[in-house]
């Protein structure tokens, strides 16, 4: 074997390699663990947030315990999900890295369990200011906080979930069933984004949103980094390489995440600049320069050193740079937790005296809906905003790559799918956002553009068309964006969802099923119901839209006879639910819709009427839009199948034809004989 091939074979077992690899293996946790547990001490003792309260403490063990259990559950979270997600991106279930990888996720679910237990309790204790003890009683109290109080239903759905995530991330070893188990996990975080001063805040939903966001790509991104070193010491040099790569991707977009959501967490518990000198602010600028300097590291790393790993000097320096990097993750993750249990500088407390708005929607009614207000009225959705400005790019990115090695890629497919986007961000961030809560007719607007408009614009952009153009193959085993989306695109579930028959019943029955069950109250209660609602809708309508007229891969698509008729059946059924809300004597959540206090506009029973016109009148133009395309393409696709038929004559010299001919003259010939006869 020649030096430069050893080299890239990676550590030899009892050499310098191998043991700088272990020895980083140990150091890598331990280096997290103590500096996180380090700043979170240092940042409670600054902030005042393990200090005895003047009534109702809960003692020392409490008020220390409950900041440390939590960050403990931070960091295995981040173990159990970011091993699990870089497990999917960059390894092969047939390498020993995979099983590590997943080992690594289930003793992170194990600790996750415990920890979020221990935290229940801690909560318990601390809330309610309960003695701890043997007695009936105590047990009692703990059973109905946990079943009871929705605090205490959180914590103990995040424990047993992490009882079934340790279970399962010990028992599966391929792609499928961790692709399922790393879902659950993700979903996991996210009740734990509801805890905190986020339900006290004004801005409510902001808060959560941008708190749930945070959680999720910090996990993503500790984590991943985290797996790297445990598995450094399996992994050839020349497949760290690569791994680094994936894993650098990775980072860059939960990164992103981070800096953004953490931002505007910020920006919603500050609220003003001199607020930044209470120790509150002292802690979050130790946890901003921490993010600094972890963004400087990943751009050095993945510009400079990646591509210099083969060399051993630029290798050492690199997993010396990651040394640094779990330590600064660790004083990040310190800080958070710290920041959890300090009171914000600003008076986040409710006034007295709340209007019905308010106590409904945690803001007061906004001024009455103008015309210019329907372009100037603006309710950011954090995580819509992201879902557009990441489909935007990645869009442009696979457009521009093709552009760069001499492919062809329509303009009006990236003008649409642009369009589509920014028409996404306006319903989910702009005015109908803003009045959605407040009036029926504005929530139906937004309603028929999700499911109607907005997939008539991006269907045509064919994204995973372009996508599957765009991303490169890999050829080691492992999969990419391009190998996951040919997974989803050839499964029975796929199969079904795209099915013409089934994208036009789920297009129509979910219509009738949101609207007349507790499914539109939830959307109107709870901000996770509201992300439902409209992913639901936008995804239900895109399917649909995408079995008439999109040109991305299915497994079926009914002749252009087929489609029209089943449009013709679904606007039929479209304009029925219309009427049947604008006949609707009652209103639909009327404790909510009725008591809003609202003095200006129409009434909410007219209101409601003008929203079941929206439904047939203005959902109908969409509709109008599809059909005429349905009859274009119709009309393309004769035109294309008659000069394809003509090339083929031009080509065979209208053999056909004359074989035709002759095959009539035969036959003409045959039937005068036996006449003759």
């Amino acid at each position: 074997m020649t030096t430069a091939s050893a080299r890239a074979a990676g550590p030899r077992p009892g050499g310098p390699g191998a043991a700088s690899a272990t020895t980083l293996r140990v150091a890598g946790p331990v280096i997290l663990g103590v500096t996180a547990l380090v700043a979170l001490i240092v940042a409670l003792a600054y902030g005042g947030g393990a200090a005895p309260l003047v009534i109702a403490d809960a003692g020392p063990v409490v008020r220390w315990g409950l900041p440390i259990a939590t960050l403990v559950l931070n960091l295995a979270a981040a173990t159990m999900v970011g091993a699990l997600v870089l497990a999917l991106f960059g390894l092969r279930p047939e390498d020993r890295a995979f099983e590590v990888a997943l080992d690594t996720a289930s003793i992170g679910a194990a600790v996750f369990t415990v920890a979020a237990a221990v935290t229940g309790f801690f909560t318990f204790v601390n809330v309610f200011n309960a003695a701890p003890s043997a007695d009936a009683v105590f047990g009692q109290q703990l059973g109905r906080f946990l079943v009871e109080v929705e605090l205490g239903r959180t914590w103990l759905i995040t424990t047993v979930a992490g009882a079934v995530l340790t279970v399962l991330t010990f028992a599966v070893r391929a792609w499928t069933p961790t692709l399922l188990v790393a879902i659950l996990a993700l979903a996991s975080l996210v009740p734990m984004g509801t805890q905190g001063h986020s339900g006290e805040l004004e801005n409510h939903s902001v808060a959560v949103t941008s708190l749930v966001l945070h959680i999720l790509a910090a996990a993503v991104w500790l984590g991943g980094l985290l797996l790297l070193v445990v598995i450094r010491p399996v992994v050839a040099r020349s497949g760290q390489i690569a791994l680094l790569r994936r894993y650098s991707s990775i980072a860059l977009v939960a990164f992103i995440v981070v800096a953004v959501s953490g931002s505007v967490r910020a920006w919603v518990s500050v609220e003003a600049l001199p607020a930044l000198l209470s120790p509150y602010g002292g802690i979050l600028a130790v946890k901003v320069v921490a993010l600094i300097g972890l963004g400087l590291l990943g751009a050095w790393y993945r510009l400079r050193l990646i591509s210099r790993m083969n060399e051993n000097a630029s290798a050492r320096r690199f997993w010396t740079l990651i040394g640094v990097e779990l330590a600064l993750m660790g004083i990040a993750s310190g800080a958070a937790a710290a920041l959890a249990r300090t009171p914000p500088p600003t008076d986040q407390q409710p006034p007295v005296a709340r209007t019905p708005a308010e106590f409904l929607t945690d803001a007061p009614v906004p001024p009455e809906l103008t015309p210019l207000r329907w372009i100037t009225a603006w309710n950011i959705d954090l995580l819509w905003l992201f879902v557009v400005a990441f489909g935007i790019f990645f869009y442009l990115a696979g457009v521009w790559r093709l552009r760069r090695r001499g492919d062809h890629w329509p303009l009006y497919r990236t003008i649409m799918w642009v369009l589509g986007m920014l028409l996404l961000l306006w319903v989910t961030s702009g005015a109908v956002n803003a009045y959605q809560e407040y009036l029926f007719s504005v929530h139906m607007v937004g309603h028929m553009l999700l499911t109607m408009a907005i997939p008539l614009l991006l269907v045509p952009g064919s994204p995973v068309t372009l996508a599957l153009r765009a991303i490169r193959k890999r050829d080691d085993g492992t999969r990419g964006g391009r190998e996951w989306i040919l997974w989803a695109v050839h499964t029975p579930f796929a199969k079904v969802v795209t099915h013409p028959i089934f994208t036009a019943l789920n297009f129509v029955a979910s219509l009738w099923i949101f609207y007349y069950t507790d499914l539109f109250r939830w959307s109107l209660y709870d901000h996770l119901g509201h992300v439902w609602m409209v992913t639901h809708f936008l995804i239900t309508g895109y399917l649909f839209v995408l079995s008439l007229i999109g040109i991305d891969p299915v497994p079926l698509r009914f002749p252009y006879p087929f489609r029209l008729l089943t449009l013709v059946v679904v606007i039929a059924m479209h304009a029925f639910f219309g009427v049947a809300i604008m006949m609707q004597t009652g209103l639909f959540a009327a404790e909510w819709f009725g008591a809003m206090g609202r003095t200006w506009g129409a009434t909410p029973l007219e209101d409601q009427y003008v929203g079941g016109g929206v439904a047939w009148g203005i959902g109908e133009i969409p509709s109008l839009i599809l059909g005429i395309t349905v009859a274009i393409q119709w009309s393309r696709s004769d035109e294309r199948l008659q000069r394809s038929n003509d090339r083929q004559a031009d080509r065979t010299g209208d053999a056909e034809l004359e074989e035709y001919n002759a095959r009539l003259a035969a036959i003409a010939a045959r039937d005068a004989r036996r006449g003759e006869g």
